[in-house]
């Protein structure tokens, strides 16, 4: 990775001066520890931080003890965690321990992501998706192909599809006779293999960016019991055209327990998937999202049910294609604003939608077409002209969805601090899910109904980053990550270290 250049830092509160100084060679390498779908990186990057606090910790006020005895709790040493507590108006509290040591934030490195995308595109920032007219036309008849360009629109989902398909039809278009080109070249990036990450292909939060992205390519399988018929009938979101699914499952009693595993799902043939087993009557009505069909075959047969619905013909096919600059459009979709998209992103941790919005900030940077190399290239120069040099800081897609992304709790809380002050705090603040209200925070128990926090959630990792209302009526931004194999019992620890920032804070 190339180093990242340094500039002046801008004013932050004294706790967070040493997160901004240049990196030290160790923190450095441990930055930069070798991709890998185990948990050894993870162990490795403890092991390494399994030090005595900082000179700069040490000129912080100690940790709650509450916060500490979660950690001894969960077994999980001091030397796994990082946590910083920073008063926005300079004064209260401040707490850190291993504030400069560069971890796997997982999802929190999404507030990184959408913050610089929010202060670079704008929130009204919005992306196209066009239909364009790449044959003849005849009346209302389109003699050779439509084409569909996207513009890496993170949130074009079918109801925007059925709005440009109208569209189409309401200017008298009735039948297509040649192929639907789709034309994703507004990405330049490799093959995508969703099950890279951690073995599990089909779950919708593995799917990868794409330019003509839609639905997020999940289909959303509805089991609805029906006792009275001792059935379950399954519904299929959004319409497939030349589905086979079967219209109803088998039923059974007993517990709910694993009701997937229970199914005996097939999806290798994903128009006509099977299911050997059956679902259990007191689950209730329950949801399933999957990723089971690659994109051109997606694209193609939601286009298709959508066109024949309303009341169009189309004999072609779909297929991959670039539509020549200054083809003649016929309907264009205009999105949701980025500052709506980036509400979306982290109130539920979307992470194909934060990787669009990654690529999206580099592409308008650099120029398109865009790429990861290009993305990573323009946040490094963002962040130097911004004073926010992040020793340690190791990217790949910017949403956290990484075995070998890495920032420190306290480059984090330097990044928060900088939102704070800056034109655009509103909108990242209230994209933020609020603990043990909503989000991804809902279950949250500390710092209730008065802390705005991004989570973070991997195997070996556990993070929380955001802002708390203290009663004093003080904000504090607060970090707190954990990267070991126990990971999973740190809740209670950030809990307690969320109560103390609102009780003492």
């Amino acid at each position: 990775m190339p180093e990242l250049a340094q500039a002046p830092a801008s004013p932050l509160p004294p706790a967070l001066a040493p997160a901004l100084a240049p990196a030290r060679a160790g923190a450095q390498a441990r930055g930069r520890i070798p991709r890998s779908r185990c948990a050894s990186p993870l162990l490795a990057a403890a092991a390494l931080a399994a030090t005595a606090l900082t000179a700069a910790d040490a000129g912080a006020a100690a940790l709650p003890d509450g916060y500490l005895r979660g950690l001894r709790a969960a077994g999980i040493a001091e030397g796994a965690a990082s946590a910083v507590v920073v008063p926005l108006d300079g004064r209260g509290l401040e707490a850190a321990l291993n504030r400069d040591v560069p971890r796997n934030p997982a999802s929190t490195m999404k507030l990184l992501t959408t913050y610089a995308a929010l202060r670079t595109l704008g929130p009204a920032y919005a992306w196209h998706t066009d239909i364009a007219l790449l044959g003849q036309r005849d009346g209302d008849v389109v003699l050779g192909d439509l084409a569909v360009r996207g513009g890496g629109d993170p949130a074009l989902v079918v109801e925007q599809l059925w709005l440009l398909v109208q569209k189409v039809r309401g200017l008298g278009i009735r039948e297509i006779r040649g192929d639907l080109v789709l034309d994703r070249s507004a990405f330049q990036l490799p093959p995508h293999d969703s099950g890279a990450f951690d073995g599990d292909a089909l779950r919708s939060y593995n799917v990868g960016p794409d330019a003509l992205l839609l639905n997020y390519k999940s289909v959303v399988y509805g089991f609805v019991p029906d006792p009275a018929a001792n059935t379950v009938r399954l519904t299929i979101l959004p319409p497939l055209a030349g589905s086979k699914a079967p219209a109803t499952v088998s039923a059974s009693a007993g517990a709910c327990g694993d009701w997937r595993g229970k199914l005996r799902a097939d999806f290798s043939r994903p128009f006509a998937p099977v299911f050997r087993g059956s679902f259990p009557l007191a689950c209730g009505e329950r949801n399933w999202s999957l990723s089971p069909i690659e994109p051109t075959a997606y694209f193609g047969a939601v286009f298709r049910a959508l066109w024949e619905s309303s009341g169009g013909s189309w004999s072609g096919k779909p297929r991959e294609g670039v539509a020549p600059a200054g083809t003649p459009l016929l309907a264009v979709h205009v999105s949701k604003p980025l500052s709506e998209v980036v509400r979306d992103i982290n109130k539920y941790s979307n992470n194909v939608m934060a990787q669009h919005v990654y690529l999206t900030f580099g592409a308008e940077r650099l120029g398109w077409p865009a790429s990861f190399a290009r993305s990573e290239t323009a946040m490094r120069g963002w962040l130097a002209e911004a004073g926010l040099p992040l020793p340690g800081l190791v990217l790949e897609n910017g949403a956290g969805l990484s075995r070998i992304e890495r920032i420190s709790a306290g480059g984090l809380a330097a990044l928060l601090v900088d939102a704070y002050r800056s034109p655009v705090m509103a909108e990242l603040m209230a994209s933020l899910p609020v603990a043990g209200v909503d989000g991804t925070a809902t279950r949250r128990k500390g710092a209730s109904g008065v802390a705005h926090l991004k989570t973070g959630l991997l195997n070996d990792v556990r993070a929380i980053a955001g802002y708390v209302l203290a009663d004093s009526g003080r904000r504090y931004v607060v970090v707190a990550i954990v990267n070991d194999a126990r990971a999973g019992g740190a809740q209670a620890a950030h809990d307690a270290l969320l109560e103390w920032v609102r009780r003492e804070g």
